[in-house]
């Protein structure tokens, strides 16, 4: 990202995509450079990489040192603690967990909390018993599912005066747009199988929201639900509050330009520095100069 302090943090699920060889990243960019030159353009990302397994102190450090300044991972907790043992009898496994990334605290942005849909209510209690021992020097996020907690109700309430009261976050999922359209794009339906079809809030229970917007693979059926989130966004920034934005496609090929895109529509909004030019774009540009 640009050296000017960014006043959000924006990224993709992914950071280290094959496919992005030719389009984002440079043409030899080999897999040791993805992240570079990943984070050479966008200053944070989804880590679900921890989700499935969890990674050795050499390669965090290894993240850390890839990474510039001012650049965060927000790293999901990982299923064996939330979908396997749902939270319970866990405060050993989460701080230890936790503790991998003191080394690099400075690069780790809210861990997000993610459970299944199955997660209801009757056991938000665990996650009050996980909160009162988590440490401070991190933040946190908790996307829930369960269709209780988008009750507007007692359920919904509790939820919000439990994260306001440990200072977490609640991840505002939107997946609207991915499922108002009907397609036979292949990654469109995979998208619509998986990804969670709950309804959408606009409040914020902490200082860093963090938004995952999923949509379509391009700009233009995109654009209303994107300029929406810039309006939003930047009454974010504007109440003090530091967000971090998620932009998905069903085609993560396409997500780098879908960031772009919310970034020019929030820059309409307020003053910002451009985003950095593309690895594949600079590798171009140099060329042309011999």
């Amino acid at each position: 990202m640009s050296k000017t302090a960014m006043p959000y943090h924006l990224g993709c699920t992914v950071w280290s995509l094959p496919e992005w060889k030719g389009t984002f990243f440079t043409d030899d960019a080999k897999q040791e450079n993805f992240l570079s030159q990943y984070a050479s353009v966008f200053n944070s990302v989804e880590g679900n990489t921890t989700f499935y397994s969890t990674p050795t102190p050499d390669v965090i450090k290894q993240w850390g040192d890839k990474t510039p300044k001012g650049f965060k991972f927000c790293f999901k907790f990982p299923r064996y603690i939330t979908h396997e043992k749902r939270m319970y009898n866990v405060k050993g496994e989460v701080l230890d967990f936790v503790k991998l990334f003191e080394p690099i605290r400075e690069k780790i942005g809210p861990f997000m909390i993610q459970f299944p849909e199955s997660f209801s209510p009757s056991e938000l209690y665990r996650l009050e018993e996980v909160f009162s021992i988590l440490p401070k020097i991190f933040s946190y996020s908790v996307e829930m599912r369960h269709k209780d907690f988008f009750d507007h109700g007692k359920h919904e309430r509790n939820l919000i005066s439990l994260l306001k009261s440990y200072d977490v976050d609640r991840v505002i999922f939107d997946t609207r747009k991915l499922y108002s359209v009907k397609s036979q794009d292949p990654t469109i339906l995979e998208a619509q199988k998986k990804k969670p079809k709950v309804p959408v809030r606009f409040d914020t229970t902490s200082s860093r929201p963090v938004l995952r917007f999923v949509g379509t693979n391009d700009i233009i059926n995109n654009e209303p639900y994107l300029k929406e989130w810039a309006i939003i966004v930047a009454e974010w920034i504007g109440e003090g509050l530091h967000p971090y934005v998620f932009i998905h496609a069903p085609d993560k090929i396409e997500q780098p330009k879908l960031c772009r895109h919310f970034h020019r529509s929030l820059s309409e909004l307020m003053e910002l520095p451009e985003l950095p030019e593309w690895p594949v774009n600079k590798e171009d540009t140099q060329l042309g100069l011999f």
